[in-house]
């Protein structure tokens, strides 16, 4: 295989707020895969969260490249597996190259990858849309630029959080989905979520930074509303953490490293009877297309990253009210703009 890097900073629509800091844009590095004629492309976003810059993930690449176009695809598994020993202690980097992997391998074989999986896409759970925070009338001039959207994720963390759901509650019947982003206390989360019920919320994802599970144990027990976990769940150990502190699980591909640890966590999480969601980044349609093969297996998905994004770095699956519209492509359907 040859192995291509490339680097973009892309602008949001608006700037993106969570409780710990504002987004004005994203930069993000695209991993291009290229064997027999065909490019399979993944995504690995800079984060300051967990630590990732462009520069340093693109260092350790450029490390690990002899390893990497030695190699000629068939399985991707098997790459992944190949690739962990010397990228395990980078999973937004695996990750890259686990989709690129994915997206190269069905385009080889002729076929998308859900069809190679064996999936059907008869059913399908809607996406939602997150509503970053800001001044009220701000997040309610957002939610109605996506008016009719049948699904809304708010991000909450603030003094005002109650006020803000009452608000947006008044310019939609939309189910809503609130994430404190580690931002509440074990309180305050019992506290809201009975008003936070009565307002049309569905669930509540990660009230509380992920080292505080005695206040999970206690949110678990006494909150009205199912709680799940993002923070506290990162790579596949940390399914069985869950399970007594949380009703479900948010698997974020770039934090476990790809789609290959992702589908043995959500096979996991099924196992224990929690519920199964993918989540996103701010990622563009690359990284956002990655989710998508794992659409039939879900119960919940927060694939919208791409929709806050001002400009795109690919053509790939497109949303049209909270529906996944799978492309025509083959792999992973990503097709990177020139």
């Amino acid at each position: 295989m040859d192995l291509l890097i490339h680097d973009f900073e892309l602008p949001l629509v608006h700037p993106f707020g969570i409780a710990r800091g504002v987004t004005h844009v994203s930069k993000t590095m695209i991993v291009e895969l290229r064997q027999d004629g065909r490019s399979g492309y993944g995504e690995a976003m800079e984060c300051d969260y967990y630590g990732y810059t462009i520069a340093d993930m693109r260092a350790r690449l450029e490390q690990a490249r002899g390893r990497i176009e030695a190699a000629v695809l068939g399985d991707p598994v098997q790459f992944w597996e190949q690739m962990c020993l010397s990228l395990c202690d980078v999973p937004f980097v695996q990750c890259a190259l686990d989709c690129a992997a994915h997206d190269l391998w069905g385009k080889l074989e002729g076929q998308p990858v859900w069809r190679l999986w064996g999936l059907s896409l008869d059913a399908c759970p809607l996406t939602d849309y997150s509503i970053g925070i800001d001044e009220i009338d701000v997040m309610v001039a957002k939610l109605l630029e996506f008016d009719g959207w049948p699904l809304f994720k708010i991000k909450l963390g603030t003094p005002r959080d109650l006020e803000i759901v009452r608000e947006l509650r008044r310019h939609t019947d939309a189910v809503f989905r609130v994430d404190a982003n580690c931002g509440w206390t074990a309180e305050q989360t019992i506290r809201y979520s009975e008003p936070l019920r009565d307002l049309g919320v569905e669930f509540i994802e990660q009230p509380l930074p992920p080292d505080d599970w005695e206040g999970m144990r206690r949110v678990y027990r006494e909150s009205v509303l199912p709680v799940v976990a993002d923070e506290s769940c990162r790579i596949s150990s940390d399914v069985d953490a869950c399970l007594g502190y949380f009703h479900g699980v948010n698997v974020k591909l770039c934090k476990c490293g790809g789609l290959t640890p992702a589908r043995r966590m959500l096979a996991r999480a099924g196992e224990l009877g929690l519920k199964k969601m993918v989540g996103c980044l701010i990622e563009s349609t690359v990284g956002i297309s990655a989710i998508a093969p794992l659409l039939p297996s879900l119960d919940y998905v927060d694939m919208d990253g791409a929709l806050l994004l001002a400009r795109d770095t690919a053509s790939g699956v497109t949303i049209d009210r909270g529906r996944v519209v799978f492309p025509e492509e083959n792999g992973l359907g990503i097709r990177l703009n020139r």
